[in-house]
């Protein structure tokens, strides 16, 4: 297998290449004006180690695949077109009015609870370029007012004169029947045709979001146009460079649903936290693999932390409405939680509490940490690890990047120490200390939320910056085990060219399996079954249109199903994909019960309330190639060998602690697997340090797999 898989993130730009038996992880630091500047850096470093030339790389690998969270970025700067927006005509107030609580979306609870100072995030669409056009579709799809097309033309007309430089177009009930939508969008090409209008992005709100809703599907259709620019000119820059050096095939995006298509098959909603939740996806096929069970996947990077959790038999867990930026949005999306703990993260002193606070603001790779000698003058969490002596200045990133630790102290210094009356190595302990205490309480809150114990999982650590705190999480956490994965440093780049090209589609309703007042087990198969019939034909013909052989393409099928009313939905993967049957619906009945029970405790199920299915999901795709991770359990207690002499010793600080401990220091090419490491120490590669605290030991295993191990647990 050759493959060349991207993921691209707010500090840095990670490349994995799979050349046969051979597995390269670079990085280089991400060029937010020319994303294919930072990719090409990062390729450069590969072929010299393969000591080959770019266009034999490229006309040789099976495929190219980004991740990407370029547009999660431009969300935030708030940098877009102008969109004009269709609507039918009554509902002009709908997304101004944003449900009368669009103000707290995306805001923590306390941040709600503050309604005096609440903010309503900067609309994405003014309010005067929304126009209404008279037309009516019942809620089966049935017409009550035929579209007035003159009516279209003038509203049309008017938005174009506005400037409108995006055109989404959402209809009441499109989703049913989208007929009036898709006549709009002639009518458009028909009055402004490309040669006089230009190429202007026409959104339809059915194809971005195929649920119920109008409000969450017309922000979905909005934030889809807002991005639709940047994400085309940022890809085709990445398109036409890979042109450029001899690569012919289509290129692969990844999806934030957990799979990828080819570039013109991807919507730009479709790409927003795409790196994270490639990450997730390698920690699914890591864990399935390795048999290690449940995990919590904790990617920490340059400019935050995400966590996602896997449970054992394969089922994802889904946001179907998730918050994006500020907005709330309807498609389904591998859930994750991302903090503003990162790498980069920007340390600063908070009067009220008189104490640290972390993030959320990043100093991203531009101009970097203080100790980047970029023009960064405020501390952040790497400049704490260069204090605190778990980074070598000459060796940082390889030695691509070289430190500055005067910088660092000068920022912590000038910015903190004399707010929080402390010297510069307490000032970093306390930012180590928040950090690490920050990351281990958004962990414990999405686990125990969800119902979850930590104990029942596996902990992996990784990013560029996950191995380096990762015990202090888990010491937080009372986590006694935690897996550095293989090739951690770019493990979400791993993911990605680990992905299946999927896609997914659901149909949201109302089924009831079990009415708890008749005691009657539902019995209209016909129904479902062709329901999961029309949503399999859908993807196959997606995946069709991507020249994929009719006899590769598989489909899953998912139901999201609850207890009557309950808020909480747990998801069942079934087998059975047409029922026929009573026998058939007690097996999904049994399946829900069990899953249930392992989730919330045996005993909880309540089928006196009713059990009915919320949404029904086909997943459908084509497996690919993938990277194997062999032998990564950890090696017996017994086999164990001593580390070999240290390369160097360090003097570092650690949380508890204030005095300097000497710390030996090895490069992990010289640490073979099966070493045994007791702490403190320290074992730096090109790509990442792995930073074993007091109370902690370290052992490696294959393909670069570590495992840490607090001394007082069984291991």
């Amino acid at each position: 297998m050759k493959r060349i898989s991207v993921d691209i993130g707010g500090t840095f730009t990670d490349c994995f290449v799979v050349w046969n038996d051979k597995y390269i992880e670079t990085k280089a630091l991400t060029t937010h004006q020319n994303l294919a500047l930072g990719y090409n850096e990062a390729l450069e470093k590969a072929y010299k180690e393969l000591n080959i030339d770019i266009e034999q790389i490229l006309s040789e690998v099976d495929s190219v695949r980004y991740a990407t969270t370029l547009g999660t970025n431009a969300l935030i700067e708030h940098k877009g077109p102008r969109i004009g927006m269709l609507v039918t005509a009554g509902f002009e107030a709908m997304v101004p009015l944003s449900r009368a609580r669009g103000y707290g979306e995306g805001m923590d609870g306390l941040t709600k609870q503050n309604l005096p100072d609440a903010q309503r995030p900067e609309p994405l669409v003014l309010p005067q370029m929304i126009e209404g056009v008279r037309e009516r579709l019942d809620f089966e799809g049935k017409l009550v007012m035929p579209l007035d097309e003159e009516d279209v033309r003038h509203q049309i007309r008017k938005l174009v004169n506005k400037g409108a430089q995006v055109i989404v177009i959402c209809l009441v009930n499109s989703v049913v029947n989208p007929d009036h939508e898709k006549r709009v969008e002639q009518i458009l090409l028909e009055e402004y045709p490309t040669h006089l209008l230009g190429s202007i992005p026409v959104i339809l709100s059915h194809r971005v979001a195929g649920r119920k809703g109008e409000y969450v599907r017309a922000t979905s259709a909005i934030v889809d146009g807002y991005l639709h620019s940047t994400m085309y000119h940022a890809m085709n820059q990445l398109e036409q460079n890979l042109r450029a050096n001899a690569y012919s095939k289509p290129m692969l995006v990844i999806h934030n649903s957990g799979g990828m298509a080819q570039l013109n098959s991807t919507d730009a909603l479709q790409t927003i936290h795409s790196g994270p939740v490639s990450g997730i996806s390698a920690a699914e096929h890591l864990a399935k693999e390795a048999d290690l069970g449940s995990v919590v996947a904790t990617d920490m990077g340059g400019a935050s932390y995400d966590i996602g959790i896997v449970v054992e038999g394969g089922i994802k867990h889904y946001d179907f409405n998730p918050v994006i930026d500020r907005w709330l949005v309807s498609v389904p999306m591998v859930h994750l939680v991302s903090l503003g703990a990162g790498g980069g993260s920007i340390a600063s002193f908070d009067r009220m509490y008189n104490a640290v606070t972390v993030g959320p603001k990043s100093a991203g790779s531009d101009p970097g940490p203080a100790c980047y000698d970029r023009g960064g003058m405020l501390p952040t969490v790497t400049d704490a690890d260069l204090v605190l002596g778990y980074l070598d200045p000459e060796n940082y990133a390889g030695g691509s990047i070289p430190l500055n630790p005067k910088r660092s102290f000068f920022a912590i210094e000038e910015n903190l120490c004399d707010e929080l009356d402390v010297e510069p190595i307490e000032a970093a302990l306390l930012i180590k200390e928040k950090v690490d205490s920050n990351m281990a309480n958004g962990m414990n809150t999405e686990l125990r939320v969800r119902g979850y114990d930590p104990k029942d999982f596996t902990m992996l650590a990784y990013g560029g910056n996950g191995p380096l705190h990762c015990c202090g999480i888990a010491a937080n956490l009372n986590i006694n085990k935690i897996l550095a994965t293989p090739m951690s440093s770019v493990f979400s780049a791993v993911g990605a060219g680990n992905m299946h090209q999927m896609h997914i589609h659901e149909s949201s309703l109302f089924m009831v399996l079990y009415d708890s007042n008749t005691r009657k087990v539902f019995n209209d198969y016909t129904r479902f079954n062709k329901i999961v019939a029309e949503l399999s034909e859908r993807g196959k013909s997606d995946l069709l249109r991507q020249a994929a052989k009719p006899e590769s393409i598989q489909h899953s099928l998912e139901l999201d199903m609850r207890y009557g009313n309950q808020l909480v939905q747990t998801t069942v993967v079934v087998p059975e994909h047409v029922l026929g049957s009573a026998a058939d619906v007690m097996s999904i009945l049994d399946q829900f019960s069990t899953d249930y029970g392992k989730r919330f405790g045996e005993g909880s199920q309540a089928p006196e309330a009713g059990i009915r299915i919320n949404t029904i999901r086909v997943s459908s795709y084509v497996e690919h190639e993938t990277v194997h991770f062999k032998h990564i359990k950890p090696i017996a207690e017994a086999d164990r060998i001593n580390p070999p002499e240290p390369s160097q010793i360090r003097t570092c600080y650690f949380v508890g602690d204030n005095k300097p401990v000497e710390t030996p220091m090895w490069n992990k090419d010289d640490i073979p697997p099966g070493t045994e490491i007791i702490g403190p120490g320290i074992v730096a590669s090109e790509v990442t340090t792995y930073l074993i605290e007091p109370g902690w030991k370290y052992v490696s295993s294959e393909q670069g797999a570590v495992w840490f191990f607090r001394m007082e647990a069984k291991n």
